[in-house]
């Protein structure tokens, strides 16, 4: 007797089917497994917190300052007194160790006019800056120093009240971060 191979026909459409099915249902969970790997990349919710922050200016009186923190850094917020903003305007540019505004606002080399320096046209009164000193990352005293804006005692270094560095090691102005006013008493920074 012999015997005789029979073979059923060939069903091409669903072994095709079976082969997507399969690669799809590999692909799902190749992607379910790997997303908690991708998801730890992502900032936790406290980072995305700071990443910009809003701040209430109504009870800040000219002549007073507050630090607040944003993204692990200190920020001085001064509302500066009509002299304080006058003794600034009338420093000229040449006498500035540093005279680029350092703005994150602005052009990369604007001049480090007060203008420049301060919350523009008709909030010139406010200054918001990164409270790190440029030479070695120390946080400045306020209202205090040879020009009355900031001190940092560790090294010497004079800040007059619009942040530019006018005396001791510091190389560069202190820097001022995006920020708008959002309404008349609100700061976002960020």
């Amino acid at each position: 007797m012999s015997a005789t191979n029979s073979a059923e026909p060939v069903d091409e459409d669903r072994r095709d089917f079976l082969y997507i099915a399969t690669g799809a249902m590999a692909a799902v969970g190749t992607a379910a497994l790997a997303w908690p790997f991708i998801d730890q990349m992502n900032p936790d919710a406290s980072t995305r917190a700071l990443a910009s922050i809003d701040v209430d200016i109504s009870l800040i009186e000219p002549g007073q300052a507050i630090t607040v923190k944003w993204r692990g850094k200190p920020v001085f917020i001064r509302n500066r007194t009509d002299k304080e903003v006058e003794e600034a305007r009338a420093t000229p540019i040449e006498d500035l160790k540093d005279q680029s505004a350092e703005n994150e606002n602005l052009p990369a080399g604007s001049p480090a006019t007060d203008v420049n320096r301060s919350a523009g046209e008709g909030k010139e009164n406010w200054i918001v800056m990164i409270g790190s000193c440029t030479h070695l990352g120390c946080v400045p005293v306020g209202v205090a120093g040879n020009f009355g804006g900031w001190f940092c005692p560790c090294h010497g270094s004079h800040y007059d009240t619009a942040g530019r560095i006018r005396q001791g090691p510091a190389p560069r102005n202190l820097e001022i971060p995006v920020y708008e006013f959002t309404s008349d008493t609100t700061i976002t920074i960020g």
